[in-house]
């Protein structure tokens, strides 16, 4: 299941990112900007699953987090588009809040849930 949602936030940030910057959204644009961030996800979590990490966990996150704005960022240098320091910046703050935050929460919940099943 994070797996899945990993990669849709990620297409969020290709999705709001090619929005803001130009005004519309087509498919290729979409892909031109989101794959190098799937792909360094999808490297991240190939090291959670050698790990065996829980992919729920908040650290898992950061895992994602890192290598997706760490691949993408390599990948996108690789293919000749931009890295620009504010995008880089960007990037860091909006993949981290999307690919972090969404564990800490489901992490609160739960342990909201478990201490009120315990009473």
């Amino acid at each position: 299941m994070w797996l899945l949602i990993d990669l849709l936030l990620v297409g969020v940030f290709a999705v709001v990112g090619r929005l803001s910057h130009y005004g519309t959204l087509t498919a290729g644009g979409w892909w031109s900007t989101a794959w190098p961030f799937l792909v360094g996800a999808l490297l991240a979590w190939a090291a959670l699953a050698a790990t065996r990490r829980p992919p729920a966990a908040v650290t898992s996150g950061v895992v994602v987090w890192l290598g997706a704005l760490v691949g993408g960022m390599v990948l996108r240098q690789a293919a000749g588009q931009g890295t620009a320091t504010a995008f880089v910046v960007v990037a860091t703050l909006v993949l981290g809040a999307l690919l972090v935050l969404p564990r800490s929460v489901a992490r609160i919940a739960v342990s909201r849930v478990g201490a009120r099943a315990r009473r």
